[in-house]
């Protein structure tokens, strides 16, 4: 595996992509897979690579971001975006939300980080772009966002894959201690939660509540106790209350750039 310092926005959404987000088998894939040659991605901050993935002659791209490459933040603990990213993904599963493409722990060339399925985006799809056509999608990221506490939901963080599902990704800012909402999804501020979302919650609620379940097992490796403790808090607040939050109210509960 030897990383480079660029590569083209256009290679990277012709492909190969053999594998689909939403595939069965597309979360062996990324864990299984070797990791080839990757790119520094022209528009990242952090150092986020694409990387070539090849499963027997099964091809793909996938998105590597290494702890190494992390920027320290004064409100998250450091080194560990990564993980967050991977949590991201393991709540939607736990969900059964299919909103975040497979995301792993893998050890590259830059060491320790995650690596997630690379989805082409259809056309230039991005929040503002389906707002208006898909509000219930849109509507179940917002959801997903409180519960994940997320503090970076760009316009492009929320997209329309070549398989017709809209899915959300850049999930470092994710499950801080702090409410750290900031979203630019606030369409459906003060929206009552849907009964069929509001089932997944109350679902995965008590699951969260038990010491050694699956979900338990599966997030608390990945996030430290007190924001495991913090993600049943909101999670029981939202079902207690199964209300969106209301704003933006200031600058600061949207991020920026905007997309």
């Amino acid at each position: 595996m030897v990383l480079y310092r660029a590569f083209g926005a256009a290679p990277i959404k012709s492909g190969p992509h053999d594998v689909a987000p939403a595939d069965e088998g597309a979360e062996a894939f990324v864990r299984d897979a070797e990791i080839g040659d990757g790119w520094l991605h022209p528009g990242a901050s952090n150092a986020t690579f694409i990387v070539e993935l090849a499963l027997g002659a099964t091809r793909g791209l996938g998105v590597y971001k290494p702890r190494s490459g992390e920027a320290p933040l004064w409100d998250f603990p450091a080194g560990t975006l990564h993980r967050r990213e991977c949590a991201a993904y393991v709540l939607s599963r736990l969900l059964g939300w299919s909103l975040v493409p497979p995301t792993v722990l893998r050890e590259g060339q830059a060491g320790i980080g995650s690596l997630q399925l690379f989805v082409p985006a259809a056309g230039d799809s991005n929040f503002f772009t389906l707002r208006e056509e898909h509000p219930d999608e849109t509507l179940r990221m917002a959801v997903f966002d409180v519960v994940a506490n997320n503090a970076d939901r760009k316009g492009g963080h929320c997209f329309m894959g070549p398989d017709g599902g809209v899915w959300g990704l850049d999930h470092g800012l994710t499950f801080n201690l702090e409410p750290k909402l900031r979203t630019v999804i606030w369409d459906h501020a003060g929206s009552a939660v849907p009964d069929g979302l509001l089932r997944d919650l109350r679902r995965l609620d008590p699951a969260l509540r038990t010491e050694g379940s699956d979900a338990d097992a599966r997030l608390g490796a990945l996030l430290a106790p007190d924001e495991m403790d913090a993600l049943r808090s909101r999670l029981g607040a939202l079902i207690e209350r199964p209300v969106l939050p209301t704003g933006p109210h200031s600058r600061r509960d949207l991020p920026w750039p905007w997309l």
